[in-house]
């Protein structure tokens, strides 16, 4: 019976030719792919669910109230950006820092609402942009993580020829094919991670922009379409006395 000579390019020949240091190379791409791809998908759901929510707005805009536009909001998903945007404008319309003696009370009505939804908005950017450091830092880093297993093949190919004194193919296959997939690998984990990273920052304009315009509608809703609920006076005391003073 013939005796099967193992594949000198094979998988698993070029795995046990490996050292600690190429076995280190493999499992850092293997964690960085792991991660980059869990974060891809991660942020591929959390932007499905954003543009299912901003397809509620306009039952916002269709209610006869505005909890009963909040609660169809919410019916786009319970951490929907655009129903917590409406929730922190009606609370502050109702509360709107009414007590005096702090700090943000001195601020006017229309004031603090615009605070209020700037302090929002820019929470939901920060929960949105979570993650995306490491997209970027996976794509940008990770082919110089394979060359580096690259270089330290060649290496390794450089003293097998050294060491036999002739460069015969036997000898070097294994490290040259090592370099080689180390090579493959980088990219392999780099490419996705770039790809994701430009789509997620464009969507995630996308969101932003329409995000702050609905955060727009809503100062003009509570500002200019209603009166506030609370009493100006009791904010302002001081400015209410100087224009009864100025009557």
């Amino acid at each position: 019976m013939q005796e099967t000579v193992p594949n000198a390019f094979g998988f698993a020949h070029l795995w046990a030719s490996g050292d600690l240091v190429s076995h280190s190379v493999a499992y850092i791409l293997a964690a960085m792919s792991i991660a980059s791809w869990y974060l891809i998908l991660a942020k591929a759901w959390d932007w499905y669910r954003t543009r299912r929510a901003a397809s509620a707005v306009a039952g916002f805009w269709a209610a006869t109230s505005v909890s009963e536009g909040i609660e169809k909001l919410r019916q786009g998903g319970e951490d929907s950006p655009y129903a917590q945007l409406a929730e922190q404008a009606n609370c502050c319309n109702h509360e709107c820092e009414a007590v005096t003696g702090r700090l943000a009370s001195r601020f006017d009505p229309a004031e603090q609402m615009e605070r209020a939804l700037r302090q929002q908005l820019s929470t939901t950017q920060a929960g949105m942009e979570n993650g995306l450091t490491l997209l970027a830092t996976t794509g940008a880093t990770a082919p110089f993580v394979g060359l580096f297993g690259t270089v330290w093949g060649i290496y390794h190919a450089l003293v097998a020829i050294g060491i036999s004194g002739q460069a015969a193919l036997e000898k070097v296959a294994g490290p040259v094919g090592e370099a080689l997939i180390m090579t493959a690998a980088g990219l392999a984990v780099a490419l996705p991670a770039v790809f994701a990273y430009n789509a997620f920052t464009r969507a995630n304009r996308v969101v932003l922009a329409d995000l702050d315009a609905f955060a727009h509608d809503l100062h003009a809703f509570f500002t200019v379409g209603k009166p506030f609920v609370a009493n100006s006076a009791q904010i302002h005391p001081m400015r209410a006395r100087a224009a009864t003073g100025a009557a």
